[in-house]
């Protein structure tokens, strides 16, 4: 009875949360077309490549499971992104697909890059759908035991929703080296509030607010520091992430670049999570793992979600200029 009421603890408070409130990342410094449409085409590089996988909430119940994909490009100073995810909930695989077209413009304050602030906007296809069959419901309880089998009773509209979205943002840095630099924020998501009941009722999805700052700091020839901070609020939902990563260059014997990652972060009121990363040449791998401290100790035992990120971006081979110098005959 112990475990059942605390099951019954549980999808209250992750029903709430999750019908009304957008999914979320930790390592949102790895996920940036989801966190800002204005990261469109801001990297050093031609073509960029991310995908981020989130598994948890798999010592309560049904696993909590988020994908995405995204990839980006630039020609000149605009940028161009894509994006995708998908999200699967609980025992009625309440899911959540979204694609994503993401457009911005660098803009130079200066004769140099040193300060850019870039605008973007957001535009794209929420489909949301639900599986009926696969939920209980008191109605199947006869009052000694469980059928599975008896009739619910209940009168579906619909199982499946689908909208438009549109949001806008804009990001500013300043940039002294490629590892002496501040990066700051801000953006806003689902500006048209769609409706996403399954009824005839209209339930509006909030709008998501999103603003963050970022730096990287030279510590020595080795060591950077890159502290964060990242604000979401999406109606009464409020999520403040802070904490930073140091970064240590590797001295590879093939002279390639490489670096290692190691971080530690605080989600207020809910968990504390570690990240470490790995660089590789034009390749990045980073995970992380949530320890959840709030309220639902008791059923998730402090266990909250593991995360994985992978980025890679292409450089097209640009050849050197080469200048051969031709000797007279006569020599």
């Amino acid at each position: 009875m112990k475990t059942f009421f605390l099951c019954v603890l549980f999808y209250l408070y992750v029903g709430s949360h999750s019908f009304g409130q957008d999914i979320h990342w930790s390592q949102f410094n790895d996920n940036q077309l989801y966190q800002n449409p204005a990261h469109a085409g801001h990297f050093d590089g031609d073509v960029r490549f991310i995908g981020n996988y989130r598994d948890q909430w798999r010592s309560v119940t049904v696993p909590f499971s988020t994908t995405a994909i995204s990839v980006d490009t630039k020609f000149k100073k605009i940028g161009l992104g894509l994006n995708l995810f998908n999200d699967q909930a609980g025992d009625g695989k309440f899911r959540t697909v979204e694609v994503q077209g993401n457009i911005s413009y660098a803009f130079n304050l200066g004769k140099d890059s040193t300060h850019v602030i870039r605008p973007g906007i957001n535009f794209g296809m929420n489909h949301r759908q639900i599986n009926w069959d696969a939920l209980y419901f008191d109605t199947q309880y006869n009052g000694y035991v469980f059928n599975p089998a008896a009739p619910t009773f209940e009168n579906y509209q619909s199982d499946r929703k689908t909208n438009a979205t549109l949001g806008a943002g804009f990001i500013y840095e300043w940039r002294k080296s490629n590892r002496f630099k501040v990066l700051l924020g801000s953006s806003v998501f689902n500006l048209n509030t769609p409706n996403q009941g399954f009824y005839n009722a209209e339930v509006k999805r909030a709008i998501r607010s999103n603003s963050f700052i970022k730096g990287t700091f030279t510590l020595n020839e080795k060591w950077d520091l890159i502290p964060s901070v990242q604000y979401s609020a999406q109606d009464v939902y409020k999520e403040l992430i802070f904490g930073g990563s140091g970064k240590y260059y590797l001295n590879h014997p093939k002279k390639v670049y490489a670096a290692i990652y190691g971080g530690l972060w605080y989600r207020n009121s809910d968990a504390a999570y570690i990240s470490v990363g790995y660089d590789y040449a034009d390749l990045f791998v980073g995970i992380s793992y949530d320890i959840n401290f709030s309220k639902l100790v008791p059923a998730s035992r402090a266990r909250g979600g593991i995360e994985f990120a992978v980025r890679y971006i292409i450089k097209k081979f640009k050849p050197k200029r080469i200048i051969h110098r031709v000797c007279p005959d006569y020599i």
